[in-house]
């Protein structure tokens, strides 16, 4: 199993920014993925960003120029960097920890943490 704790959630107000951190611990696996995801109330979870284990990075189109993801591989840590913060960025955030194994895809998540953003 592979456990996951989130930080840096809260209230902040419409242009400002936060900074979302993930540690993964437990059990390891050689290729993973790591990334954030969101859900908004009434909204399917969506994925924000994430990032390989060789540094790729993926992002959605809402949130491209203004978010930035990274990682501390030796610390098993993302981060989620959230600029210009827009009122409909509102939601619970939650990591994901995707790990390869032969033939299979393992997804681990956390317990999410709540980002608001007043207008």
């Amino acid at each position: 199993q592979v456990q996951l704790v989130e930080s840096g959630g809260g209230l902040v107000q419409s242009g400002g920014s936060l900074r979302l951190s993930c540690a993964a611990s437990g059990r390891t696996f050689s290729s993973y993925a790591m990334g954030w995801y969101r859900q908004a109330p009434g909204k399917q979870r969506e994925l924000v960003a994430d990032i390989t284990s060789g540094g790729s990075t993926n992002y959605a189109d809402s949130v491209k120029g203004r978010f930035t993801i990274s990682r501390d591989n030796a610390k098993n840590t993302v981060y989620l960097q959230m600029n210009s913060l827009k009122p409909e960025d509102t939601a619970v955030y939650y990591c994901n920890y995707r790990a390869s194994v032969p033939g299979s895809t393992r997804n681990y998540w956390g317990q999410g943490t709540q980002v608001t953003v007043s207008s």
